[in-house]
């Protein structure tokens, strides 16, 4: 079993709160050994789910656009291992990318890559979601969340929705974000699959009644998110990526009986809001349980 990429429930990235850190720009896009697999999902889910997929308002294609070519210059420069360009055309493994196919450029953009593009836009109502291609959304819906502000985005999030302290830093910090200083931050949800496409009607957490809670048969699902300011139209980009691993993989880690006893801690200390969000009312203290045996060695 291999070790996973990203482990911020040992208590780096705490839930509900908004923990974010500078990004080294060379780091903006992850790809790895897994990357066709998600490609392949994306490939799906686009030609069958488009609606569900991706969204666009009318006068976002220029953006769009501009974080395609970003995009695709940063593959090619920072990834020639995985990425050549070639004229208008890029190469990511067997397949080939023609950047100006004619179809929306949000939509190329995310077919090169693993993560989710989302683009949002100030007007006079706040930050909105004005375009997105998610494929690997995490219980939620692109289709209920589109054309919405951030606090209504927000709003079913326990201390994250209108007025709340945790909005207004969120849109501070929206509006303060320099186009020379992209941040990251990290998300982590309990789920009983592997799934990349976890639409709304798997609820949150989605810990399903009779479902046998234990480390080899629950996984994290770690989402490291950026988010960076377009120097041309001025929309902050949203880049999503997804990683799972079954939380026995915490036994890998050198310190895993400190992990599994932060992430414990973590799960116990969530309050009934945040549990229930989380769909972990009922399951969490097995969990604890488990978690508790692998920190006591």
């Amino acid at each position: 079993m291999k070790q996973p990429a990203y482990t911020p429930y040992d208590g780096s990235a705490r839930l509900f709160t908004i923990g974010l850190g500078p990004l080294d720009p060379d780091r903006w896009i992850e790809p790895d050994g897994e990357m066709e697999r998600y490609l392949l999902e994306k490939d799906r889910l686009i030609a069958h789910h488009r609606d569900a997929v991706f969204v666009e308002e009318e006068g976002t294609r220029a953006a769009q656009r501009e974080v395609l070519d970003l995009l695709s210059d940063h593959l090619a420069q920072r990834h020639p291992d995985r990425y050549s360009r070639k004229g208008s055309a890029i190469s990511v493994g067997a397949r080939s990318i023609e950047l100006d196919s004619g179809e929306a450029p949000l939509v190329t953009a995310g077919a090169l890559v693993q993560e989710d593009l989302v683009l949002m836009r100030r007007d006079d109502s706040g930050w909105r979601l004005v375009a997105g291609y998610v494929a690997f959304p995490s219980s939620w819906s692109l289709a209920e969340k589109f054309g919405r502000r951030m606090e209504d985005i927000h709003a079913p999030v326990p201390e994250f929705g209108e007025g709340t302290r945790n909005a207004q830093l969120i849109n501070r910090m929206f509006d303060n974000l320099k186009v020379e200083q992209p941040v990251f931050r990290f998300n982590w949800s309990i789920n009983p699959d592997a799934d990349l496409h976890y639409p709304a009607s798997k609820a949150h957490g989605a810990l399903p009644q009779g479902h046998r809670l234990s480390l080899e048969t629950t996984f994290a699902r770690v989402e490291r998110q950026t988010l960076r300011k377009l120097p041309v139209s001025g929309d902050i980009l949203f880049t999503i990526r997804i990683y799972t691993d079954p939380l026995a993989a915490v036994r890998t880690l050198p310190d895993a009986a400190k992990v599994a006893a932060v992430f414990a801690d973590q799960l116990e200390t969530l309050t009934l809001p945040q549990a229930q969000y989380k769909g972990l009312v009922e399951k969490r203290a097995a969990l604890v349980a488990e978690l508790r045996a692998v920190a006591a060695g």
